[in-house]
């Protein structure tokens, strides 16, 4: 289980151009909302994709962001993320986690997985799931954590 108010120092990720970011030297001054997912799993493509686009809309000071975890020999391609959406521009920021690194790392109990880290990069929350319970329990978070920063 993550351990909530935890300090997170460092979430390296890879760009599509597969050059190394720390999302959190790249978003150092809002809060975070961090969608764990894979796109061969349909509770991320049909729910918990667009649960995410419609909190980045609900919520402009959080900085919502996909991290498309990879699992054994498969790597997802740019073409492959980009392929799940609509539209031709992503609707928020999708980075690639090589090798599931962060996914473990904030022991993730499967995908959807969402992470709620404050301004003060400490762990505020994490939620398993896109079910209505998960969804429940994530506006709540948020909306906790949006009124701690006011």
């Amino acid at each position: 289980m993550t351990v909530l108010n935890s300090t997170v120092t460092d979430l390296n990720v890879t760009n599509f151009s597969d050059q190394q970011i720390n999302l959190i030297e790249e978003y150092s001054n809002q809060p975070i909302l961090l969608l764990f997912y894979n796109n061969s799993c349909l509770g991320c493509t049909g729910r918990a994709i667009p649960l995410a686009y419609e909190i980045q809309k609900e919520y402009p000071d959080l900085k919502v962001i996909g991290i498309h975890s990879n699992f054994g020999d498969k790597k997802a391609t740019e073409e492959d993320i980009r392929s799940i959406f609509t539209i031709d521009e992503l609707p928020f920021p999708i980075y690639i986690d090589e090798e599931h690194k962060l996914y473990d790392q904030f022991e993730c109990e499967g995908t959807p997985h969402w992470v709620l880290i404050n301004e003060e990069r400490r762990i505020f929350n994490s939620i398993f799931g896109s079910q209505s319970g998960a969804q429940n329990r994530l506006y709540y978070s948020i909306d906790e954590l949006m009124e701690s920063n006011d």
